[in-house]
């Protein structure tokens, strides 16, 4: 089964299982969004890649109503209950890009790119060589947001990562079965890179003040900014 194909298998129950998946869940998304350093009437251009059903979209636009947004995902499938999401947001607030997005070909066209829990997927050649294409996407200055995962910096961190993952599941309500699928699913397709791994990348690719602002056992939320200049902004708003 394709990536794609699997996405679209879980597009029914994905929005609540990622509440269940992902330790700190709000905290997540919270960060993520106040990161984002532009004032909340601000007209902002977003690309949101690998959007899936618009989760991180949908908490932007909550602190960004006037934002315009650019989602790419390969599932159409989700793609599809991402429209139904902003289905009343009405005109050319959102538009939708069923493809590849290690194809993005933009140059200065948008304030913020986010991603959300779909980079680690790419293999590590693949996410080095998409790193660069973002930072050509944005304006400057313009930021980078990705909540991702990462791999335990040693054997025995990586398996504590998995023990404390499947004590928080079930914890949370998680069955055995949606355990077993989700196992299943990122046993086969993720690729997950070290933390400081990804924040070499993201400075090779030319960002500054690169970090991982965030961090809860194995999703971090990565911030990376397109400036000509200092001086840095990547700080976590205290809350």
């Amino acid at each position: 089964m394709t990536i794609d194909q699997a996405f679209n298998e879980s597009v029914n129950y994905y929005d609540n299982w990622m509440k269940k998946a992902l330790p700190g869940y709000e905290d997540l998304f919270a960060v993520a969004r106040d990161l984002i350093p532009f004032p909340a009437n601000a007209l902002i251009d977003v690309l949101d890649l690998g959007a899936g059903t618009g989760l991180f979209s949908g908490h932007v636009l909550d602190k960004y109503p006037q934002g315009s947004f650019v989602l790419w995902d390969i599932a159409a499938k989700m793609l599809d209950v991402a429209r139904k999401r902003f289905g009343s947001s009405g005109g050319g607030q959102f538009r939708y890009v069923l493809d590849d997005y290690r194809r993005i070909d933009y140059a200065g066209t948008f304030d913020v790119v986010l991603s959300s829990l779909s980079i680690h997927h790419l293999s590590d050649e693949d996410k080095r060589l998409l790193l660069p294409r973002i930072y050509r996407a944005l304006r400057s200055p313009g930021v980078f947001i990705n909540i991702d995962q990462v791999r335990g910096p040693t054997p025995e961190m990586q398996e504590r990562y998995w023990t404390t993952w499947l004590k928080m599941v079930r914890e949370k309500g998680g069955t055995e079965e949606e355990i077993r699928a989700s196992v299943d699913r990122r046993r086969t397709y993720d690729r997950e890179a070290l933390l400081a791994d990804q924040l070499a990348w993201l400075e090779e690719a030319g960002f500054r003040n690169a970090d991982c602002v965030y961090k809860n056992w194995f999703v971090g939320v990565f911030c990376a900014e397109k400036r000509e200049a200092p001086p840095a902004r990547c700080s976590a708003v205290p809350r």
